[in-house]
């Protein structure tokens, strides 16, 4: 009986139809109700400690828990959604934060906001993980770039948005009315996507072949294909026979470790790179000399570059590769980074630090983006949550890491350290890029069947990898 659907080569060889682009629409508006939620802490902040709600103290928790929040959601994300499926792992984490979102907007009193805000995170963190992985996993490969950038720009709008809106919403309806807007957009977006398939690459790879047959014949027609294009001779399918679960050690087996660690490394990178540029940025300026509202003026023209950056993605991803893209960002962001800090003329503050936010945003959307390419169906959102959760554990020790730079070395010392971790994880990607190719994500795949992503170009070849025997690359051993 018939046990392979092919379902990764199968989507892989679409053209691009409605399908793909409602589903790039509806997960794009969960990356905007992410990001929109993730970043309304700043107006909310300065406003419940403006009424006497909070304290200096407890904001500073509410960021804290904010963080591991998001970390722990980041790993939770990758958990759920290799063991119970992407589809439910998407609209479960979506609820969660909106929900509790609205649940925020009630809250008595500082204390209960903050418990509120660090289970709402887990499910902001978890959004994040499997916003990427989705595209990874239904977009096919000649055109990822081009929709990540999309999904970079929703997150860059929902940046941008969360700040107007906050300057006009609470004055007029407090603070709470911040959190009623992100819930209500996340309930809203959930309702939208309730109808989402599962990835039948997900299913595939638990053995649940004939739901998976339906799947992909249901993305086929709607993305084009003819019905006598479509194989209509019933399929026998071996009973369904769920596979075996691969633990997550298998991160750190053999066969996998170095792309666990490149993850890790573009990850942490990517992160902490845009936490810096993003966060910092009115701080160095204050610290310069100028005023305040200056500074803020400042600000709001340079992160216009958080929108502008994926934006270009769009157009030029595709065409170099993402690998090649990634290498072109890093260098991009490393070489702004380390000039920025000795511009003093207004228009080359803004020009050089529009143009350093634009690099920083795309690569930190090729980054999280890309590293779910990194490994096979059976585990790749546990590899990319693992990634996540990583980087963010370090943002939250980030503030005193840019704290120490700041009183030790100063603006220039906080920039270069920033820019050095460009240039480092662009030269490993240059050196020891990994390979993203169908063939070399099938070695270390624990299924035999995997069809997966198949290589883009710019993408070279692992000849050790590819040279090994793929039953050895399957054997319980390998995969830890």
């Amino acid at each position: 009986m018939n046990t392979h659907v092919n379902a990764g080569r199968r989507l892989d060889n679409l053209s691009v139809g409605r399908f793909h682009r409602r589903l790039a629409v509806l997960v794009g508006v969960g990356m905007f109700c992410d990001s929109f939620d993730n970043t309304l802490s700043a107006g909310v902040l300065a406003s419940v400690l403006d009424t006497g709600f909070s304290t200096l103290k407890l904001n500073s928790l509410f960021l804290s828990v904010t963080f591991a929040g998001l970390a722990i959601g980041a790993s939770f994300a990758g958990w759920l959604s290799d063991r119970f499926g992407r589809a439910f792992a998407f609209q479960f984490s979506l609820a969660l934060f909106g929900i509790l979102a609205l649940c925020a907007a009630m809250a008595p009193s500082m204390e209960v906001l903050i418990a509120l805000r660090g289970a709402m995170s887990i499910g902001m963190g978890a959004e994040y993980v499997i916003c990427y992985g989705m595209i990874t996993e239904f977009i096919p490969p000649g055109r990822r770039g081009r929709y990540l950038g999309l999904l970079g720009i929703f997150g860059g709008i929902g940046v941008s948005l969360s700040s107007i809106l906050g300057w006009v919403v609470i004055p007029v309806w407090s603070w709470r009315g911040m959190f009623v807007i992100g819930g209500v957009g996340a309930l809203i977006a959930w309702w939208l996507r309730r109808g989402m398939p599962e990835s039948p690459q997900w299913l595939e790879s638990r053995g649940r072949y004939e739901e998976a047959e339906a799947v992909i014949r249901r993305i086929e027609r709607e993305s084009g294909v003819a019905s006598g294009e479509i194989n209509s001779t019933p399929v026998a399918y071996e009973k369904d026979e769920e596979a075996e679960w691969v633990p997550i050690t298998v991160l750190f087996s053999r066969p996998v470790i170095r792309r666990t660690m490149m993850a890790l490394i573009l990850t942490v990178t990517c992160l902490f790179g845009s936490y810096v540029v993003t966060g910092w940025i009115p701080t160095f300026f204050v610290e310069q000399g100028m005023t305040v509202s200056k500074s803020l003026g400042f600000n709001a023209a340079i992160m216009s570059g958080y929108v502008a950056g994926p934006l270009l993605c769009l157009f030029i991803v595709d065409r170099l590769g993402r690998r090649r893209s990634i290498m072109m960002f890093g260098t991009l962001a490393a070489v702004f980074a380390g000039i920025y800090p000795f511009m003093t003329v207004s228009a080359l503050v803004i020009a050089v630090g529009f143009i350093l936010v634009a690099t920083v945003a795309s690569f930190l959307t090729l980054g999280l983006g890309t590293t779910p390419e990194f490994f096979p169906t059976a585990f790749r959102f546990r590899g990319g949550g693992f990634s996540q959760t990583v980087g963010r554990v370090g943002l939250i020790a980030s503030p005193f890491v840019v704290l120490w730079l700041f009183s030790r070395f100063g603006v220039l010392g906080v920039i270069l350290a920033v820019s050095g971790m460009y240039v480092v994880v662009t030269l490993l990607n240059a050196v020891a890029g990994v390979d993203t190719s169908r063939e070399a994500l099938e070695q270390i795949a624990p299924e035999s069947h995997l069809d997966d992503v198949p290589e883009e170009p710019g993408t070279p070849h692992d000849p050790k990898s590819l040279s090994e025997s793929s039953v050895a690359a399957r054997s319980p051993s390998s995969n830890g």
